[in-house]
């Protein structure tokens, strides 16, 4: 009975805080349909119809994320006015993301739309949140559509297996992935490189994971579990935009984006892995993590 017990005490404290964080998903989808049902609304879901209920979502979650994480977002003034392709990493469960759109749209009223992996579709439920917050299928086309209207869109080019299989190391996992850049090319927008400081320390994958990658890799599916939700300090850095070059060819502006001359003066790191650089201890550290929500410094 005691071991029982401690063990389905160890599974609360390494799960709770990443199936609460489902929990709140499900519920804002629920508000959404009451407010739909109450107004009747038949609107298309990124129009400002939504603003109120998109309003006090991301004040929500905005208090979440102060509350729990101390989160705190910096280079907004690196976004540019119109439309552009903000790339970042992907941790282990994206919720340092869902910050980010949240704050965005407190401070600018300005709404990001979001590139997900085509298993986000399939989970039930959930299909008004993510119209009204803006995910959208990867397509070529569907990024075109809603560069050309003025939106930011997001991107992850390492995506789900970055979460599952990257590590407090923060190794960048895009493989030979281009799309973004040829898009950027297409639609003749900037690239602008984000990142989270501590989203690994924050929550985290199982260190065994060949079972799992083979999994995922004839699936697509990310069976692999995350565990953690401790509170540990957020930062979320947008750096200084790449701006759209006619003359550049896409592996030229693949391998610009991993190349940081444009960047805090890194010459030779790439984009995304020079915020890590500045601003991430590698490998992470858990202890150190929580004691910067008490670093004044910093702030």
């Amino acid at each position: 009975v005691i071991i029982g017990s401690l063990t389905i005490s160890a599974i609360l404290v390494f799960f709770i805080v990443p199936l609460t964080i489902v929990f709140f998903i499900y519920l804002s989808n629920i508000l959404l349909l009451i407010y739909q049902r109450n107004n009747e609304l038949k609107a298309d879901p990124l129009s400002d119809v939504w603003n109120g209920v998109r309003k006090m979502i991301a004040s929500f979650w905005d208090i979440y994320a102060r509350v729990w994480h101390g989160y705190e977002l910096h280079g907004v003034e690196n976004l540019p006015e119109g439309p552009g392709i903000l790339v970042y990493y992907h941790g282990a469960i994206p919720i340092d993301y869902l910050y980010f759109l949240s704050r965005l749209f407190l401070w600018k009223k300005r709404l990001c739309l979001s590139v997900a992996d085509h298993f986000v579709f399939r989970l039930p439920g959930l299909k008004l949140l993510l119209a009204v917050t803006g995910v959208i299928p990867g397509t070529r086309e569907e990024c075109l559509v809603a560069l050309k209207n003025g939106y930011l869109v997001s991107i992850s080019p390492g995506g789900v297996r970055e979460a599952l299989f990257s590590d407090e190391s923060y190794q960048l996992m895009w493989g030979n992935r281009k799309g973004f850049a040829q898009v950027a090319l297409e639609a003749k927008v900037p690239i602008i490189p984000m990142y989270t400081q501590n989203v690994r320390e924050g929550y985290r994958m199982f260190k065994e994971r060949r079972f799992f990658r083979q999994l995922y890799e004839s699936t697509r599916l990310p069976f692999t579990p995350p565990y953690g939700g401790l509170p540990v300090k957020f930062r979320t850095y947008i750096g200084k935009p790449i701006p759209y070059d006619p003359n550049i060819t896409t592996e030229e502006l693949v391998e610009k984006v991993c190349k940081g001359k444009f960047l805090f003066s890194f010459q030779t790191k790439t984009a995304v892995q020079a915020l890590i650089s500045k601003h991430q201890t590698i490998p992470g550290n858990i202890w150190k993590a929580l004691l910067e929500r008490f670093d004044k410094r910093r702030k």
